[in-house]
């Protein structure tokens, strides 16, 4: 089987923007075609991860419509909707279609548009991803965060701080991120004296609600030499699910879709979690970040805070993760958010991530819907 490339990737600003789902598609459609210097109608296949684009805006048929806007007839479209991992399932849609020979060129382009809706408005339509069951009681996903931080600090003995080192470090590499929705520092104080959403957590552990898109070109790597000399490589890619009811888990610290998809990726690419030499996490919440980077094998349980605090995961550590500055500081537009991961990660491995490069051969992706509840992890490796 042909290894299936990346050639071209693009990011809007993230943030609060005027644009409504079909310009935001659009915008980011546009300039990945650009960057792989592919033109329209040479995509066979067209999708669009999207979690809520009815809930939101009333607008359905985004895909259909993408193709019109960007004049990609008679391209096969659809949606996919996999809660807050959209993105990381349409990376996986996007990959298959290439894999099997059903496409010769495929585009992806995750977007949402969420910031003209109210915090509470908001915040219940992502709630409601959850099981019936906890949603009647008014269970929304930061008061999950708040339970699970909980128990993680009090079970590794973990400081509250570490937590707040993780929102820090993404603020600090989110300056050198030109999409960016937050492109500023914060310091430990003001992490930690910001006010209590969900007790551990304060506001400045919780991403944004966000507007953006992000898109990238996919071919079989045979197709892709003819277009550039510049394009990275998916060598592993996995997708798992969890119990649907948190609460059903032997052990919330530990998310299984992230165990089980990490598993999948890893032996697909023939490596292991000492190959990866960059990282983007799905940090939500920053307590998201310890618990996926221990369960993704690149530190042992209950050490993820460990690491974090003797600056392992910083931009210039060890094994950098969340470079682009993550989700607490670029944002998290449902639908576009593991598009913008993956695109991060094709951006440092063919060395063009500007001021936020590192020297990476190894990239790996990490996209969660939910609490853990579907994932899909991405393994990419420069040509």
């Amino acid at each position: 089987m042909d290894r299936v490339a990346i050639i071209g990737a693009s990011m809007t600003q993230f943030g609060q923007r005027d644009a409504w789902i079909r310009e935001l598609l659009a915008e980011a459609g546009l300039a990945a075609l650009a960057d792989a210097d592919v033109s329209p109608d040479e995509i066979e296949h067209l999708y669009v991860s999207n979690m809520a684009s009815g809930e939101f805006e009333g607008q359905t048929g985004v895909p259909n419509a993408l193709a019109h806007d960007l004049a990609a007839m008679p391209a096969y479209t659809a949606r996919i909707d996999q809660t807050s991992s959209s993105g990381g399932a349409g990376v996986y849609a996007a990959w298959q279609s290439v894999a099997s020979g059903a496409s010769n060129m495929t585009m992806l382009v995750g977007g949402e548009k969420m910031t003209h809706r109210s915090t509470a408005e908001a915040t219940d339509v992502i709630a409601s991803l959850t099981h019936p069951v906890e949603y009647k009681h008014g269970v929304t996903l930061p008061s999950f965060a708040g339970l699970t931080a909980r128990l993680y600090l009090e079970t590794y003995d973990a400081p509250r701080e570490s937590l707040g080192k993780v929102a820090v470090k993404n603020h600090k590499n989110g300056l050198d991120n030109p999409h960016a929705q937050f492109r500023k520092e914060v310091d430990l104080d003001t992490v930690l004296d910001s006010p209590i959403v969900a007790d551990p957590l304060r506001l400045y552990d919780f991403c944004p609600i966000t507007d953006g898109s992000a898109a990238l070109v996919f071919c079989p790597e045979s197709v892709a030499r003819e277009y550039t000399d510049d394009y990275a490589v998916i060598t592993g890619i996995g997708g798992a699910t969890d119990t649907h009811v948190v609460h059903e888990r032997a052990d919330p610290t530990t998310m299984g879709g992230v165990v089980n998809s990490s598993e999948i990726a890893y032996e697909m690419a023939d490596l292991e979690p000492d190959d990866v030499d960059v990282a983007e996490l799905h940090d939500m919440f920053t307590i998201l970040e310890f618990l996926q980077s221990e369960d993704l094998g690149f530190f042992e349980k209950g050490e993820g805070w460990k690491a974090v605090e003797e600056g392992v995961t910083d931009r210039d550590g060890e094994l950098p993760i969340n470079t682009s500055g993550g989700l607490k500081s670029k944002g998290h537009p449902l639908g576009a958010s593991g598009v913008a991961q993956v695109y991060e990660i094709y951006k440092q491995l063919i060395g063009d991530a500007g001021e936020r490069q590192v020297d990476a051969d190894v990239g790996l992706a990490c996209n969660v819907g939910g609490f853990g509840n579907c994932v899909t992890t991405t393994i990419m490796e420069s040509r």
